[in-house]
């Protein structure tokens, strides 16, 4: 029986899972299987390379508050702003008069007539995007300052004409410094809106202030809201496309003027914010974006924020609809991608 029950026993193996004695172990068996990947691995253990990444010790704070640098940003801008004030007071004795060199050339003014009322929807406008933004104060103060402050050189080193003979400049001081400095004044009180009356200045031309204000403001807007707040970005966008529209068909400014403000505001906007996110870019000798002149103002302002800012905020009322009660998922192109 014992001699029959071994004939009839198909399995070469025992029952621990070797092979019995005087058969040869199947080609493709487990045991086999798992004694190749495992020496597999170890060969591959013996030649991988490692890179060793250092992970800093304690959570700490990776978002520090540091509302010092709000104010000096602030104070930056604020500067900037005041020395564009004073540069249009100087650039304005430089404008030639209108009957002498009358208006350039422009081809949106060919085509469309100058209605009067349309500039003072850019500076409405441009209020209503500026009173609605709370957020991130740090770094749109240090890029308003900056391009205003680029406003300055570009007014200054080449003045412009009259875009229109419907402009009426205040007539020249002819070196009178008080009687400058008092214009300068009524400038700051009037915030160098026309809608107040304050601004009967001209030569502040290239580029664009305004066309700056309604871009710049859009753009924090945007990147700083829930991307599930298609409807409020397109309303932001439709406030700031108008005002800067206006602006042409005001007569107010050349359109290279408004072209020349889009181009930079975004350019800059771009730069500064692909520079802050991507954590990577800023040591990375590889970074051409670290050759710019302000690299060191944004190391300063940036060297402590170690993570993406939060979307965080509060409605001002107690009644949030149901389907915004968790818009902050993903809020912007570049957020998402660093979340995941």
């Amino acid at each position: 029986m014992a001699s029959s029950d071994h004939q009839g026993n198909k399995d070469p193996t025992n029952t621990d899972g070797t092979p019995s004695p005087g058969t040869s172990c199947p080609v493709h068996s487990h045991a086999a299987e798992e004694a190749k990947r495992n020496g597999l691995r170890k060969a591959l253990v013996r030649h991988r390379d490692y890179v060793k990444i250092s992970v800093p010790e304690g959570k700490g704070n990776r978002l520090p508050s540091e509302w010092w640098k709000t104010f000096i940003a602030l104070f930056y801008a604020v500067l900037n702003l005041v020395l564009t004030t004073v540069m249009i007071t100087v650039v304005h004795e430089r404008v030639p008069p209108k009957e002498s060199s009358p208006p350039l050339p422009d081809k949106f003014f060919d085509y469309i007539g100058r209605v009067q009322w349309a500039f003072t929807v850019t500076e409405v406008n441009g209020m209503v995007l500026v009173s609605i933004w709370a957020i991130i104060a740090r770094r749109y103060f240090f890029l308003l300052g900056t391009l205003y402050m680029y406003r300055c050189i570009t007014m200054y080193i080449t003045t412009l004409p009259v875009p229109g003979m419907h402009m009426v400049c205040a007539p020249k001081l002819q070196g009178d410094s008080q009687a400058k400095l008092q214009r300068v004044l009524q400038l700051l009180s009037g915030g160098g809106l026309s809608i107040t009356g304050s601004h009967l200045l001209c030569g502040d031309f290239l580029y664009s202030g305004h066309t700056v204000i309604l871009t710049l403001t859009y753009l924090f807007l945007k990147e700083y809201s829930p991307r599930s707040f298609w409807w409020y970005h397109l309303l932001c966008w439709l406030t700031a496309a108008v005002g800067a529209m206006c602006i042409l068909v005001a007569h107010e400014h050349y359109s290279v003027d408004v072209v020349v403000a889009y181009f930079i505001t975004t350019r800059l906007f771009y730069w500064y914010h692909t520079m802050a996110n991507l954590q990577t870019l800023k040591c990375s000798p590889n970074n051409y974006l670290t050759h710019t002149w302000w690299n060191p103002v944004f190391n300063f302002f940036e060297r402590n924020v170690q993570t993406h800012v939060p979307c965080s905020f509060c409605w001002p009322i107690t009644w949030p609809p149901a389907c915004l009660k968790n818009p902050c998922k993903k809020y912007s192109m570049v957020q998402s991608g660093r979340e995941e």
